[in-house]
């Protein structure tokens, strides 16, 4: 099976260049790179959308301007109109997991249209669309801007594709139980030099406590190392307050 050409994003009479930057950072996380403007409002290329795509210059260089949707669109064969309302126009509406689906199995080019970001598309652009994309959302606050959108369009087609998910860093192992056995006798020593074991009857009580919260963690060799300097700091302290020092 073909697999299918990878959808663009056509962004209708987008009004700040910061919104055009922050969907092109969006775009370029889920793999998507060709982005068309429809008769941008403060024209193309726009200064301030640089520092708004946080490094995703390739979206952005070879971002294409048109005067039309109809001409934005002219090649690709599926159009999906993204709107919280259909607007008087009968057409299919899907959700986004579902366009994604139908962009995925079709041989054509797909296309995302989204609208300005004050008014969304209106009926003229959904009309020439194929389908209509709305996204399950909240009737008591309906309230998504541009990058937010276009996130959840792409998010959901790029399930069908194979990127790579964030490196995982791995975990230091645990440090040998004997290693924890000496923070713990360090940090009784010192909390019974600083008279904390009070009354002395409570003592094996909280003792049992304080190794109980210690042997929960799953302690690293450099976690060990770290708290041994921190209660080593914490004795010199309360030297130095008493004039031991002296």
């Amino acid at each position: 099976m073909t697999k299918a050409p990878v959808p663009v994003i056509v962004l209708v009479r987008p009004q700040l260049g910061e919104n055009i930057g922050t969907v092109a950072r969006a775009m370029l996380n889920f793999g998507l790179t060709e982005l068309r403007l429809v008769a941008p409002r403060d024209g193309w290329p726009n200064p301030a959308a640089g520092p708004a795509a946080s490094g995703a210059d390739v979206v952005l260089a070879n971002a294409r301007v048109f005067d039309t949707l109809a001409d934005a669109v002219a090649d690709c064969t599926d159009v999906y109109a993204t709107t919280v309302r259909k607007r008087g126009v009968t057409k299919p509406v899907l959700t986004p997991e579902a366009a994604a689906t139908q962009v995925h199995a079709t041989s054509g080019r797909s296309a995302y249209v989204f609208g300005p970001e004050r008014s969304g598309l209106d009926s003229d652009d959904v009309a020439l669309a194929h389908n209509i994309v709305t996204v399950p959302i909240n009737p008591a606050f309906g309230s998504l801007n541009l990058a937010q959108a276009v996130i959840l369009i792409a998010y959901e087609w790029s399930k069908g594709e194979a990127l790579a998910s964030p490196p995982e860093v791995p975990l230091d192992p645990p440090a040998p139980h004997r290693e924890l056995e000496d923070l713990i006798d360090h940090l009784v020593r010192d909390l019974d030099a600083a008279g904390y074991f009070f009354p002395p009857e409570r003592t094996t009580a909280t003792l049992r406590t304080l190794r109980t919260a210690l042997t929960k963690t799953g302690w690293s060799h450099n976690d060990i190392r770290m708290m041994h300097g921190i209660v080593t700091t914490l004795g010199k302290a309360r030297k130095s307050a008493r004039g031991d020092d002296n």
